[in-house]
């Protein structure tokens, strides 16, 4: 073993008696060890809120969207449609219309509301598909050819509708778009072209989105909003969500310049994504004081100690030892300091986090708020290492003023002060 490491270490724990030193040099590392397991803590917790909102989300929103440049919409749906297909990370694709239009509740239920209409293709819609509170997922057409419509279960509740049953008669409603609005208004003696569907599901959305939407057939939903075969974009579900930028960069290249515009689902919640983000890093910098604090009591914890040692100093250059060697002395000492406290901090916070993360130990205040009963918890390794690396790291600096301090004593001078 290095002799530099053995008198580091024995600087640090070979003391038989409790002195001012030894106390602020326990406050440091428990100071160290606090701040990397505070860190540890709040940074899991953070990361399990994050994932949770992104999941959340993603449950509505595509992986990836693609979406025409132009008003009119996506004319040649089906080229694009194999494109997308044609790349290794795309498990699915499914094309779609939207657009805004006033739902016609059914007679005597009193007045519409204006709706976000959504036609879909729902044997490509896959796992997109809302969770249902009542009926099913149906937008075909039925046997007596009227077709279907999927609504949102709270706007279900305030219309009194009533989903279709096996074999029981469902609630019809109606569709107004505002094309077929602007056409009443413009020719006088035309009536509105309202039109009917058959409501066959209510769902549930769990996410923090727009409620007021229902869902109808595609082709149904360009008949209503008059886009001819056109549609508004293409929603692409990957098999690996962190590569949806990969597959943005390949669409970018494949498709005509300027024509499309391709997001990713960070793209499309970005602002709400870039506040978690800045508000993880925040909490991180604030937490990252108490190391900071730490570090400082570092250096006066081991300015006393060369101050103590200032003849065993001064007798090691009388024998030969480096000023070199002298300040990586206490150099090790620092990092002794740094290392004790970084992996206890470490084993501390993330023991609090796997425990918290199996048994929920902390539960979420006014729980029935939300869709979540305790503090979701995700242990990211890198956070793990920039936290470890920057307190050790910290540490480290923290002994650089001593240990050159140390390294500019006088041998002669030092036994003469101690004598």
């Amino acid at each position: 073993m290095d002799y530099r490491f053995q008198i580091a270490r024995r600087y640090l724990a070979s003391r038989r008696e409790v002195s001012l030193i030894s106390i602020i040099t326990g406050i440091s590392m428990t100071g160290v060890t606090l701040g990397v397991a505070a860190l540890i803590v709040v940074l899991s917790v953070m990361n399990g809120f994050y994932d949770f909102v992104r999941d959340l989300l993603v449950s509505v929103d595509p992986h990836v969207r693609v979406v025409s440049t132009e008003a009119q919409g996506i004319a040649n749906a089906d080229s694009l449609l194999r494109v997308a297909r044609s790349l290794d990370p795309v498990a699915g694709a499914s094309p779609y219309v939207e657009g805004k239009a006033l739902l016609l509740p059914p007679e005597g239920t009193g007045g519409g509301q204006v709706v976000e209409v959504r036609g879909v293709d729902d044997s490509t819609m896959g796992p997109t598909t809302p969770a249902m509170a009542g009926g099913q997922f149906d937008v075909g057409r039925s046997a007596a050819g009227l077709p279907g419509l999927v609504m949102d279960v709270s706007i279900g509740r305030s219309l009194g509708v009533v989903p279709g049953r096996s074999g029981g008669p469902a609630s019809t409603v109606g569709l107004l778009s505002a094309p077929a609005i602007e056409r009443t208004l413009t020719q006088v003696f035309a009536s509105p072209p309202v039109r009917r569907f058959e409501v066959r599901g209510l769902f549930e959305m769990r996410a923090a989105t727009d409620r007021r939407r229902v869902f109808v057939g595609l082709e149904e939903a360009q008949r209503l909003f008059q886009t001819d075969t056109r549609v508004t974009g293409i929603d692409l579900r990957l098999d690996d969500l962190e590569r949806a930028d990969v597959v943005k960069a390949q669409l970018r290249q494949r498709l005509p310049a300027g024509r499309y515009t391709v997001q990713t689902w960070y793209d499309l919640q970005q602002s709400l994504y870039d506040v978690m983000r800045l508000e993880k890093w925040g909490a991180s910098v604030i937490l990252g004081l108490i190391v900071i604090v730490a570090a400082f009591n570092i250096v006066g914890s081991l300015t006393m100690v060369v101050i103590e040692k200032r003849r065993d100093v001064g007798v090691l250059q009388a024998m030969g030892v480096s000023r070199t060697n002298i300040r990586r002395i206490f150099l090790m000492e620092g990092a002794l300091i740094g290392a004790v406290g970084t992996g206890l901090g470490l084993v501390l916070g993330l023991g609090l986090a796997v425990l918290q993360r199996q048994y929920e130990l902390v539960p979420m205040a006014q729980a029935e708020s939300f869709l979540i009963d305790a503090y979701p918890v995700a242990i990211q390794p890198l956070d793990v290492i920039v936290v470890a690396g920057v307190a050790f790291g910290l540490c480290v600096l923290a002994a650089l003023y001593p240990a050159t301090r140390a390294a500019a004593i006088e041998p002669a001078r030092a036994v003469q002060m101690d004598q």
